[in-house]
């Protein structure tokens, strides 16, 4: 395949969604590979060079942002991580945990000069941990109450994916995807705090994305017209975890 266009920008979508670990119990995560096929064709026809990879170990994970970074770029990054996790981490497709300051590290500006100065753009949807926030209910006069979400660790995903994920997917097909990336983020943490709340022994709890940046100028990543079809260097791979485990074998964050 021919390399990109300078111009062109890239993206990559990891998704963890069979777990093969002998040490953490990790469920299946219904939904997230339905979810990232649609994310993928979504950004692919923001004109977007997609790689989605799905069920990858730590290795793999490692090997992929390294060859990123040795890849040429356009005028912005993104990359969405849906597994799984830790505060801090995601699991891997083994059970194993992946620091996330490791990846963004091969990303910086000394490992990854081509993206020095661009934004790099991380949606990262992961349950942190097992520690969930109650919230706290305030007097309001505009719908339902919303609960004081800022040390949440706890994400909730349903047969259809996550909301927060579903939320941003929903954005980067309507008029939103025209917004300014700080406004964009708001206003998906409205709709997720506003329309997610867990049922059963959660009850209460709600989703709640954490938007952090150091970036010093407005990006407006997505401000493009759709195309009908998809990008022509956008590509799936499938992790080989996938085949293991049908055989039965053994959570925005943004540097610059």
């Amino acid at each position: 395949a021919s390399r990109p266009h300078l111009s062109t920008n890239r993206a990559v979508i990891i998704v963890n969604y069979e777990f093969c670990s002998r040490t953490e119990p990790l469920q299946p995560r219904k939904g997230a590979k339905r979810e990232a096929d649609k994310l993928f064709k979504a950004l692919s026809k923001l004109n977007y060079a997609v790689k989605l990879y799905y069920d990858q170990a730590a290795k793999d994970i490692e090997e992929i942002y390294q060859q990123e970074s040795r890849e040429e770029h356009g005028d912005c990054f993104v990359s969405i991580l849906s597994s799984h996790g830790e505060e801090g981490a995601i699991y891997d497709c083994w059970g194993e945990l992946v620091k996330l300051t490791r990846i963004f590290q091969m990303l910086s500006p000394q490992r990854c000069p081509v993206l020095a100065g661009k934004p790099k753009i991380f949606f990262i949807q992961a349950c942190r941990g097992n520690v969930t926030d109650p919230g706290v209910w305030v007097e309001t006069d505009s719908g339902r109450p919303p609960a004081d979400t800022e040390q949440l660790h706890c994400a909730f995903l349903n047969p259809l994916g996550s909301m927060f994920l579903q939320t941003l997917l929903e954005f980067l097909e309507g008029d939103e995807r025209h917004l300014e990336l700080a406004r964009l983020m708001t206003r998906i943490s409205w709709k997720v705090a506003f329309h997610c709340e867990a049922k059963g022994p959660h009850q209460g709890h709600k989703e709640m994305p954490c938007f952090v940046t150091n970036m010093v100028r407005e990006v407006y990543p997505f401000s493009t017209q759709i195309t009908d079809t998809l990008h022509p260097s956008s590509d799936v791979q499938e992790g080989l975890n996938s085949q293991f485990s049908r055989k039965g074998h053994a959570g925005t964050y943004i540097p610059l």
